[in-house]
């Protein structure tokens, strides 16, 4: 069932001198943002052991501008990360992105927190209610999700493909109708797509979408216990892998985008 429409009315018009007043400008473009029911209540979500240290998902907090946006403000401008995430520029830039991500209906933004530091941004989202759902075979309860690294200094070490792993996890765990988490980053972004193959993803297939071509990467529950090498990584799946079904059948023409 599509989620209910949301009840803003847009938002509201930005300060005449384009500057954003933390404790006006950004409540007022916020508000009402979080009033579409989210696909997952992720507070409830316990953290993720990992080797780096504990890992949770913390929603981004729309009543919070100040304290959220500015970190978050900070890496959109990073020119690594806005070659791919297209969203440098002033902070209101970031307050719309966050707000159509929570009256979208189906994706909440988060900051993904290791030993106690917000270090992360996350998207998780239900793929199949999104877009995205027009240029691939889509199934229920697809879970996608986006992310960016926000310091230099966490990237090119690993660290990603273990955060991704950990967060696919977590949704396995907690979402158990979602048989598939995804993600469609740029085909040009290769330490992305090096990332989600290390952390037990597998390439589908290419994606045409409207703003990039896209490696599509999935990593299926049934196979969630096997690391990338193709070995049991010791995970509570009892004997041998299953073998292989038959090939997929071929892609049917792609659908229209969802609205």
């Amino acid at each position: 069932m599509s989620p209910d429409p949301p009840t803003s009315t847009g938002p509201p018009e930005l300060l005449p001198d384009d500057t954003i007043d933390f404790g006006v400008g950004l409540a007022r473009l916020l508000r009402g943002a979080a009033r579409s029911p989210a696909p997952y209540d992720i507070t409830c979500w316990s953290p993720a052991g990992t080797p780096a240290g504990p890992f949770r998902l913390e929603p981004v907090d729309a009543a919070e501008p100040e304290r959220d946006l500015t970190l978050l403000h900070n890496w959109m401008n990073d020119p690594s990360v806005a070659a791919f995430w297209k969203l440098a520029g002033p902070v209101e830039v970031t307050a719309r992105h966050v707000r159509a991500q929570w009256e979208a209906g189906h994706s909440v933004p988060c900051f993904g927190v290791l030993d106690g530091v917000r270090m992360s941004y996350w998207e998780v989202y239900r793929a199949d209610r999104d877009p995205l759902a027009g240029y691939y075979r889509a199934l229920p309860y697809d879970t996608g999700v986006h992310l960016l690294l926000g310091g230099g200094a966490d990237r090119g070490r690993g660290l990603g493909s273990l955060l991704i792993r950990a967060v696919s996890d977590l949704v396995f765990a907690h979402a158990p109708r979602c048989g598939r988490v995804l993600a469609e980053p740029d085909v040009h972004n290769v330490p992305s797509v090096a990332a989600f193959l290390n952390a037990g993803f597998h390439f589908q297939e290419e994606l045409a979408l409207p703003d990039k071509r896209a490696a599509l990467m999935v990593r299926e529950r049934a196979l969630r216990d096997i690391d990338s090498d193709g070995h049991d990584d010791g995970g509570t799946r009892a004997g041998p892998a299953p073998p292989p079904g038959p090939p997929p059948s071929p892609p049917g023409p792609p659908r229209p985008g969802l609205p």
